[in-house]
């Protein structure tokens, strides 16, 4: 969605002869704002906590109400405004004003798009109307978007329901069977002391993978009926760190990476953990966050192009790394902390696939 917003600010502050614009969207999970795309942002914002989620003119009118489809109209920038004050001409590339066009879908609202360009002119009515027009359909992609995203897990989950209860009418009720017949075999006065060993060991081997059957029964059917998928856990978890710091976070999840409850839930408090050091000490202004399944394990990485460990060491800045650390273990897993080429670091949790808890 990032990429198709970008590419929609680029056609449209062409279209209408403007330089810039950015795009706050709604998140549906927290109603909180977050910056979901930018184009030639001024210097003056592209520091993070400009733009973060915090309140402004733009937004507040989506909220309340006041910005609608039928009156997209030219307004000064909150954001700028205290750089305009200065007048701090380099920071804000002479911008001061923009258009807000609200992104709805129906009566919903989705979020605000902005234009603006450093030599304002008066909009004519046409390019109002255009910009109107123009909202109402990124509105209605945002939502067909989300409703497709939505759509895609209740499928999912309606399949791991499927095959939970056909590994419950089918493998789990042959195996409790066979171990049934079994036990009733070793009991045979006729059977000798050395075939009574080997069905022993063959009960033992039916028990163990009824009791992995099950398991994997419960995972399938518990992991994802409470609270959300590791996946959109950590994209919503990602989008409300956008809002509260402005700091942009590309998020590559795999849907298809499903692990016991108990796991996903020390992973996305990891993920937690490390976002929460990028805020307090990195001075990040990018971050990337990585669910995948490579040979034999799943890995969860956070990277960010902050100062970098050494440096935040040297200022006696913490990380929490024990904490994070601990949780790993506790899943079965190894933590690595790696510095980025060019600055930054990388968080990474290695975790074996056959991990079960």
């Amino acid at each position: 969605m990032r990429s198709a917003l970008e590419r929609t600010l680029a056609l449209v502050t062409d279209l209408v002869g403007l330089r810039s614009g950015w795009v706050w969207l709604l998140d549906p999970d927290t109603s909180q704002f977050y910056s979901a795309a930018t184009y030639r942002l001024p210097p003056y914002l592209q520091e993070p906590v400009r733009m973060s989620g915090s309140w402004c003119i733009c937004t507040d009118g989506l909220r309340s109400g006041e910005l609608m489809s039928k009156n997209v109209d030219v307004i000064e920038c909150s954001r700028l405004s205290p750089a305009v004050q200065r007048r701090a001409t380099a920071l804000t590339a002479g911008l001061r004003f923009h258009a807000s066009v609200p992104l709805r879908f129906q009566d919903k609202p989705i979020g605000v798009m902005n234009v603006t360009g450093p030599q304002w002119r008066k909009l004519t009515k046409d390019e109002l109307g255009l910009l109107s027009t123009i909202g109402l359909q990124v509105g209605a992609m945002i939502e067909r978007a989300r409703l497709a995203e939505s759509q895609a897990r209740l499928a999912r989950a309606e399949e791991r329901t499927r095959v939970a209860r056909e590994l419950h009418d089918t493998l789990l009720q042959s195996l409790t069977a066979i171990a049934l017949q079994l036990e009733g075999a070793s009991r045979d006065p006729n059977a000798s002391q050395a075939l009574r060993e080997r069905l022993g060991r063959s009960i033992e081997s039916a028990r163990s993978s009824a009791a992995d059957a099950r398991r994997a029964i419960a995972d399938l059917r518990t992991s994802h009926s409470v609270d959300k998928p590791l996946a959109q856990a950590l994209a919503a978890l990602a989008r409300s760190f956008m809002s509260e710091t402005g700091v942009a976070v590309r998020v590559v999840a795999s849907p298809e990476v499903v692990l016991p409850r108990q796991v996903e839930a020390e992973l996305y408090r990891i993920a937690q953990e490390a976002l929460t050091n990028i805020r307090k000490h990195a001075r990040a202004k990018s971050v990337m966050l990585t669910l995948r399944r490579a040979k034999g394990s799943v890995r969860l990485a956070i990277a960010d192009d902050g100062i970098g460990m050494e440096r935040a060491r040297k200022k006696g800045e913490g990380h929490g790394l024990r904490g994070m650390s601990e949780r790993s273990a506790l899943i079965g897993g190894s933590l690595a902390l790696t510095r980025r080429r060019g600055g930054g670091t990388t968080v990474t949790v290695t975790l074996p696939v056959e991990t079960r808890r």
